[in-house]
């Protein structure tokens, strides 16, 4: 499955009555539509400016890991609606002992498309290969700089050695394995300008996806200049430049093609809340789930699930909740 063509379809239908008719339909029919977001232990081996994880008083509150003896219910209750499983939504998933068997219980539901979110720094040839083996689809890398220097200040206590060792096995298992790495570049106006470089330092060859995306606000991180009204100018330029290299080396691009005006409108952001589900320690898809003890469906019908999705047909957008830093990039296939 193409997750990026998927996106794109999103992108497209701006209709949110035509999106809320397919999620009713979806669920009704116990067909999969769910993204899947897992954060098996709540823990960081990094430290970087932009993450909540140098907020010392918010770290305190991420304390816990799932037993390995979880997963498999945790599997039995929801993978089977899950369109995409995504494991690392803020935390660092190869913390986790258990991560392999994540992956192979993925697909042994069937989920379409398995990836993992990770700084990449804990990751070596042995163990990409074991996750490869297990049925990952994609390696969704986070990235805060583009040279050394800005590369270990942003993401204290890495190493950019490391990190492009990684990416050197990346290129390397691509020619036995099917699978994509995806670049997720968090930019802000101390580290944007150097992407004009970019393919300079990472192969083309190593990655088939890169996204660029704004500072957001998630807590209160160690770096909190959120204004990006100094490169605004310059955005479209070099966007412009990322736009041709990607083209050159056959990368899909994910970015805006100006910076999102904050508060902005943003259509493809309106069933974000439908079909987002986070599982952690700490929270499971819906407040009162008691996931241990009943089923996903048991649950759905306990809230009045489709309800909710089929009287969103007839709301405006006015009445809908628009997240708008969601979404909000267009997709460049190459």
């Amino acid at each position: 499955m193409n997750i990026y063509q998927l996106l794109r379809l999103n992108r497209v239908v701006k209709n949110h009555r035509i999106k809320f008719l397919a999620l009713y339909l979806l669920h009704k029919f116990n067909r999969r539509y769910l993204a899947v977001n897992f954060d098996p232990v709540l823990a960081c081996n990094l430290r970087c400016k932009m993450c909540y994880f140098t907020d010392s008083d918010y770290v305190k509150t991420l304390k816990g890991q799932f037993k390995e003896d979880d997963l498999e219910l945790i599997a039995e209750r929801i993978f089977k609606r899950a369109l995409k499983l995504q494991i690392g939504c803020g935390t660092e998933p190869t913390l986790y002992k258990g991560l392999a068997k994540i992956v192979a219980l993925g697909k042994r539901y069937k989920v379409p498309y398995i990836s993992i979110t990770t700084n990449a720094n804990l990751l070596d040839e042995e163990k990409i290969e074991t996750l490869l083996k297990a049925g990952l689809d994609e390696f969704t890398i986070s990235l805060h700089g583009v040279h050394k220097k800005s590369y270990e200040a942003f993401m204290k206590k890495a190493s950019y050695e490391k990190f492009h060792k990684v990416f050197k096995s990346f290129e390397k298992l691509k020619l036995k394995y099917n699978f994509k790495v995806r670049i997720n570049y968090t930019f802000n106006k101390d580290n944007f300008h150097e992407l004009s470089e970019f393919f300079n330092h990472f192969s083309g060859a190593s990655f088939d996806v890169l996204q660029i995306r704004p500072i957001q606000k998630i807590g209160n991180t160690e770096y909190n200049d959120f204004d990006l009204e100094t490169i605004r100018s310059d955005y479209g330029r070099i966007i412009k430049d990322i736009k041709s290299a990607c083209q050159e080396h056959k990368v899909t691009l994910l970015a805006s093609d100006k910076i999102p005006i904050v508060g902005g409108l943003n259509s493809s952001s309106f069933i974000f809340d439908y079909t987002f589900c986070y599982i952690s320690p700490n929270k499971f898809w819906k407040p009162n789930f008691k996931w241990r003890e009943q089923t996903f469906d048991e649950f759905s019908k306990e809230i009045a699930w489709s309800k909710v999705l089929r009287n969103n047909m007839f709301k405006s957008k006015s009445e809908l909740k628009n997240i708008n830093n969601r979404l909000n990039y267009e997709i460049e296939f190459y």
